[in-house]
């Protein structure tokens, strides 16, 4: 899972300007080549009132040319525990999604139509959950150099390809010296501001740049999610087997 997701890249503004596709690509070198990871991390999720909720999780992801492979797994608490997301993400089509749902020993397939919706009350939609490819998205008009927190960073468009994403287009920030993404805001299907995610705490690990935290803000329920990775290990030797469906059940 290329971290939530969220690569998100424009074009550049310097005398020999990249393209957008060119800054997309850059973007994702920088956090490809971890081959496999497992991580724990804590789902936190603040209502409109500012009441919080916290869930344990452990991801794993397999990196796969053409599209990762990974597993969300719910530890606690017990109203969640053991439910499961496996996704196989696809550049050329749309992504492969199944959940688990321990309490009815079933696995539900999540259609493409569905996958604008929360993934398990969180505001992180299905669609967001999956890592978010470069060819998936088109990148029109130029973006501009603006300062972000300590950085300096690229402002640009994205606009997804397919046809039902929640999203007509996605504005993001993305640092000009080491091309993390730093945030981005998404925009419904009527055009509004919906949500925006700030990614910060980042490490680098067998050389590798993995985001830390990701705090996705609705705007339009006062309520946001907070993913927090307590612990991250690449190169965990993770194969296809660890992503069977019949994994799920186990």
């Amino acid at each position: 899972m290329k971290k939530i997701v969220m690569i998100s890249l424009l074009a550049g503004s310097t005398l020999f300007a990249m393209s957008g596709l060119e800054i997309a690509k850059k973007a994702d070198a920088v956090t490809s080549g971890f081959e496999s990871s497992i991580s724990t991390m804590q789902m936190v999720m603040i209502n409109s009132t500012g009441q919080k909720t916290v869930r344990d999780m452990v991801g794993k992801t397999l990196e796969k040319e053409g599209g990762d492979k990974s597993m969300m797994e719910f530890l606690s608490p017990a109203d969640v525990k053991g439910t499961k997301l496996l996704t196989y993400q696809h550049v050329d089509k749309d992504d492969d999604q199944w959940l688990y749902l321990p309490a009815l020993k079933r696995i539900k397939r999540i259609s493409s139509r569905n996958k604008t919706g929360s993934f398990m009350g969180s505001e992180f939609s299905y669609e967001d959950i999956s890592a978010q490819e470069v060819d998936k998205y088109t990148y029109p008009g130029e973006s501009k150099e603006v300062p972000c927190g300590d950085q300096t960073c690229y402002e640009g468009e994205r606009i997804p390809k397919d046809k039902n994403s929640g999203y007509t287009k996605q504005i993001t920030w993305i640092d000009t010296k080491n091309f993390l993404v730093q945030k981005v805001d998404y925009y419904d299907r009527k055009k509004s501001l919906l949500k925006t995610a700030v990614f910060s705490d980042y490490k680098k690990i067998d050389g590798i740049w993995r985001v830390g935290k990701i705090d996705m803000k609705n705007h339009q329920n006062d309520k946001e999610t907070i993913l927090i990775w307590v612990d991250d290990k690449v190169k965990t030797s993770l194969k296809d087997k660890d992503f069977n469906k019949r994994v799920l059940k186990q």
